[in-house]
């Protein structure tokens, strides 16, 4: 059984990924910061927790941590001559700084466990370039970097990857998948026709914290239904 703390398990994908980890036997502990939900498994622990306090309060945790998964993010598309500069900042502050913290505030018990793994999430937009995404893609830009960076400074006892998703049928996409046209429209942008799933990227973040891909860091793994790479 290992231990894995997930920042924002209360919904979307965060939650899906909780559930997976402990119908497979591990022990999850995860937060929230708005909506508190209650786990219908035993093995989940769900703890408060404000990733923009000026320190964070991690003293749940147990000893040792086997995995880590930063899930807190935004999308706030608008033209790039709408945006006040402070929003980059707010943007910056919970998805790279936010994951900075939690990661300063856990390493010690990801040090002392064995086959330790984080991930973190990025987006298609950073390295595909699309319109009105220059808010989300500063933010998450620096988080591949930080994953990269990070991999490299905690090999070989830490391994580092991020996921960069397409649009996924979570509650921070509603506005864009809220009715059946919307869905269609951006399911057929898709070379797979359909958008993301939660189990999708759920999937793919419980393969990054086991030893399957134990031979894996510094990745930025895209699953994105095949638009960052084809044209059909």
């Amino acid at each position: 059984m290992a231990n894995y703390f997930i920042i924002g398990g209360s919904s979307g994908i965060g939650q899906k990924l909780a559930s997976q980890l402990a119908e497979a036997g591990h022990q999850v502990i995860s937060t929230y910061f708005k909506n508190k939900t209650e786990p219908k498994q035993p093995s989940i622990s769900t703890h408060y927790l404000n990733v923009l306090d000026e320190t964070v309060d991690i003293s749940f945790l147990p000893e040792t941590l086997n995995g880590l998964i930063y899930c807190p993010g935004s999308i706030n598309l608008r033209p790039f001559a709408r945006i006040n500069p402070a929003d980059f900042t707010a943007d910056f502050n919970l998805q790279v700084v936010g994951a900075v913290k939690v990661i300063q505030a856990a390493l010690p018990k990801l040090k002392v466990s064995d086959n330790p793994s984080i991930v973190l999430f990025s987006t298609v937009a950073v390295q595909s370039g699309f319109n009105f995404h220059s808010q989300v893609s500063t933010s998450k830009g620096a988080i591949e970097g930080l994953t990269k960076a990070l991999a490299a400074e905690f090999a070989p006892t830490i391994r580092v990857n991020c996921i960069a998703p397409s649009l996924t049928d979570t509650p921070l996409a509603t506005n864009f998948i809220n009715t059946a046209q919307k869905m269609e429209t951006n399911a057929q942008r898709h070379p797979l026709k359909r958008i993301g799933t939660t189990e999708d990227i759920a999937n793919m973040a419980e393969f990054l914290l086991s030893e399957k891909s134990g031979w894996m860091t510094g990745q930025i793994l895209h699953v994105d239904g095949g638009i960052s790479t084809l044209k059909i």
